[in-house]
């Protein structure tokens, strides 16, 4: 079911230094019903390294895409109104900057449910989305986005090649990281990409993962944890250049990626390239004391849980996300301390997470059970789930933030 690799998921090199176990967990999207209760869940190791050859930080295990990105994969992003802003800033600007119009195409890889290809649709711009998870897809098609269901890499690029598709702009959102062959994925990007074209590709940052503690980021789905250290020697060796990139907070703190078949890097590139150097992010020290730091978040965090709970208060938790399946699962917080957990998405509620087995509710739960404490396990999106709970804080309601340390907002 799967494999543990030998070599380095970008350049092959065997030198790879271990520096986090998380030990073996359940998939963090396999959300349970009533019968899966009943079934033995398979658990997976989960052990993260840094190659000392490119500096890409990876997961040793490979569980199969098919296995995680399957028909009941639960993930769709119009439910966060965090991303929905996020992704139509990011539309606008390139359809300015980039001159799109009726005779242009975008291609998003990646696409999920047409969250971000719906604001290229409203302009009139012909668009293309590819995304391998059917009901994401599904809800795509239903908008009038269209999705092709499948897995994107070089031979399906090929075959987009030979029916002479081609793009202007190439988006790929959180997506270099689902894929256990990131060389097949950005050499099927530039098969699709003409040659004056531009891809846009946003990651999540590990800088920001090490320093913030973000270790609940962390999980099967997530391949590779990203540097611009590490990118920039991917792209080259698959033919493309990385002319630019920014910094935005989004999910913890994320790089977007601007890269072209040519043109040469800019300052910012050279700035942040030379950051990361300075930093020390292509030495395995850089990652040492962050084990050590995840398990300080976890005593803390268990220790107030724990005190809360013997005092007489009632706990849930908000988020039915993978980041919180890997909190969950590593901090063994089970029902015994969490009642509940509640998502906006309708496809999560009347389920259960992983491996604890807390049920899933909707967040209107919250004012009718009215909890005494939250656990803010989608921490991400603190802003957003703070503001529309504003009548669970007013009645008195309090949310943990576990991450970068466990506080009482």
């Amino acid at each position: 079911m799967y494999r543990v690799i030998s070599g380095c998921r970008s350049c092959g090199s065997p030198r790879l230094e271990s520096f986090l176990s998380l030990g073996e967990t359940p998939l963090a999207n396999a959300l349970l019903d009533e019968e899966g209760l009943r079934r033995p869940e398979p658990k997976y190791p989960l052990d993260v390294a840094l190659c000392e050859e490119c500096s890409l930080v990876q997961n040793l295990v490979t569980v199969p895409p098919e296995v995680l990105f399957g028909e009941d994969y639960p993930y769709y992003s119009s439910f966060s109104d965090t991303v929905l802003e996020h992704s139509r800033k990011s539309a606008e600007r390139l359809i300015v900057s980039r001159h799109l119009d009726a005779d242009s195409l975008v291609v998003e890889v990646g696409s999920n449910d047409g969250y971000m290809l719906q604001y290229f649709v409203k302009e009139g711009i012909p668009i293309l989305g590819i995304d391998p998870a059917p009901g994401p897809a599904k809800a795509a098609q239903e908008k009038g986005i269209s999705t092709l269901c499948t897995f994107f890499g070089k031979d399906f690029a090929a075959r987009l090649w030979d029916k002479e598709i081609k793009a202007d702009l190439v988006i790929a959102n959180n997506v270099l990281a689902h894929v256990p062959d990131p060389n097949g994925f950005v050499e099927g990007i530039r098969a699709i990409l003409k040659d004056d074209g531009v891809a846009v590709i946003e990651v999540p940052y590990v800088r920001d993962l090490i320093d913030h503690c973000e270790f609940d980021t962390i999980y099967h789905e997530h391949y590779c944890y990203f540097s611009a250290t590490a990118l920039v020697t991917l792209f080259q060796r698959c033919g493309l250049t990385l002319n630019d990139v920014e910094l935005y907070p989004i999910h913890g703190g994320s790089l977007r990626l601007y890269v072209r078949a040519q043109g040469t890097e800019v300052k910012s590139v050279r700035g942040n390239l030379q950051e990361e150097a300075d930093r020390g992010m292509t030495e395995i020290g850089f990652y040492r004391d962050f084990a050590l730091r995840v398990k300080a978040i976890g005593h803390e965090l268990v220790t107030m849980l724990r005190d809360l709970k013997e005092s007489g208060k009632r706990i849930a938790a908000y988020g039915a996300a993978a980041k919180g399946a890997t909190l969950l699962n590593y901090f063994e917080l089970g029902r015994e301390l969490i009642h509940f957990v509640v998502d906006r998405n309708v496809h999560k509620q009347g389920r259960y997470m992983p491996g604890v087995h807390i049920p899933i509710y909707d967040p209107t739960s919250l004012l009718e059970e009215m909890p005494d404490y939250v656990l803010l396990l989608t921490w991400n999106f603190k802003d957003e789930i703070l503001l529309q709970q504003a009548e669970y804080r007013r009645k008195g309601g309090k949310f943990i933030v576990p991450i970068p340390h466990p506080t009482v907002v």
